[in-house]
């Protein structure tokens, strides 16, 4: 039967308590014969010393938004890496998904001359290379879930794109993904107890599920002690300041052939409307502003499995060190390489198909870097 597991992911259970999904056996085979999408930014580490880390992160995003877009409302396990995504795909969307990492790299190339790599790989090859991709689903509301990966699939295929295996080759000049909600319109997120850290956390090799689950158990329950976990976005939202910082990126994203410079002066009154919404508190139709900078907080995405453990917490100096002699003793038994990047100020993405529904997707990373930072500064 053609597409017999079609709906495996929206059949897996909602978890919604984060530390159980340092528990291999919550996790769940990907069917055989599903693909696997990755994508990132060649030399992220370049552009984010250029200044460019905001661009970096919408490109990112812009992976996972434009698979949204074209999936027609079907459910897909996703992740978004900082610097990239990563996403599973029934086979009957292989051939969309091809056409959707094609126009991604055209686009990112000519709207801000940023070289995003994409490749797809079917889950039989991945597991005949002796690794696996699982999957799990984690609710941090009532109105969005996130998929956590394990396996090792997943770092796999990143390592074999990067080797040039598998690519999607770009699509013919001015080919355009479907990018409609992607939008990064938020003010930075600053520290309220110390620091905003990015943490990755890989297992080696030689370590066992078992090792990085406990390692990973270690590392939750001491983040735990922070306030709401350390989640760096404030309970009623981020502040939102006009004229906003990511204008000329929304701008580029949104366009679709427009004039740049008319387009963004329509975005200048459009956000005008909007901060003047939020400072007022007032509804306009079924919009709620109150209501929807606490769901922007309460959806946001700021800790995550994908064959690791990445988190964006909002870290004081006396947990930072408990966490850093946790990752340094694994590592010392050579267990764990992990990389860790501290900044002031978390930064946001965000994909909002409704402003009225409770469903939009917001990506949490550090402002000066974040996760590709702390990957770039991984130990062994």
């Amino acid at each position: 039967m053609k597409d017999l597991h079609s709906a495996f992911y929206e059949n897996l259970p909602l978890l919604r308590n984060f530390t159980r999904l340092a528990d291999p056996a919550q996790f769940s085979n990907v069917p055989d014969d599903w693909f696997l999408g990755v994508a990132d930014i060649v030399d992220s580490t370049g552009e984010i010393a250029r200044g460019r880390y905001k661009t970096v992160n919408t490109v990112g995003a812009a992976v996972i938004s434009a698979m949204i877009n074209v999936m027609g409302g079907k459910l897909f396990p996703y992740v978004f890496g900082g610097d990239g995504a990563a996403f599973a795909i029934p086979p009957s969307k292989v051939e969309t998904a091809r056409d959707t990492l094609a126009a991604l790299r055209r686009w990112a190339e000519e709207e801000f001359s940023m070289p995003l790599r994409a490749a797809l790989v079917s889950v039989v090859e991945i597991r005949k290379a002796g690794r696996d991709l699982r999957v799990a689903r984690f609710a941090p509301s009532s109105g969005v879930d996130y998929a956590m990966f394990a396996g090792g699939g997943l770092a796999w295929a990143e390592a074999e794109m990067k080797a040039g295996h598998n690519l999607v080759e770009p699509g013919g000049p001015g080919a355009r993904p479907d990018l409609t909600g992607l939008s990064c319109r938020w003010s930075n997120s600053p520290a309220r107890h110390g620091q905003i850290v990015s943490l990755v956390i890989e297992p080696t090799t030689s370590a066992t599920e078992r090792d990085f689950a406990d390692l990973a158990q270690s590392v939750l329950s001491a983040s735990e002690e922070l306030e709401r976990a350390g989640h760096p976005v404030p309970s009623n939202g981020p502040p939102m300041r006009w004229p906003p910082p990511g204008l000329d990126i929304d701008a580029h994203v949104s366009r679709d052939g427009r004039n740049l410079v008319l387009h963004k002066l329509a975005l200048l009154v459009q956000n005008l409307l909007i901060a003047i919404l939020f400072k007022t508190g007032k509804r306009l139709g079924r919009f709620e502003p109150d209501h929807y900078k606490k769901m922007v907080s309460s959806n946001a995405d700021f800790r995550k499995f994908d064959d690791g453990l990445k988190m964006t917490l909002d870290c004081d100096p006396a947990t930072l060190r408990q966490i850093e002699q946790i990752l340094e003793e694994a590592r010392g038994r050579g267990k764990i390489r992990y990389g860790v990047h501290v900044q002031d100020e978390a930064m946001m993405t965000c994909f909002v198909p409704s402003a009225t529904r409770d469903d939009h997707v917001h990506f949490v990373d550090g402002a000066s870097g974040g996760y590709a930072q702390a990957a770039s500064a991984m130990t062994r």
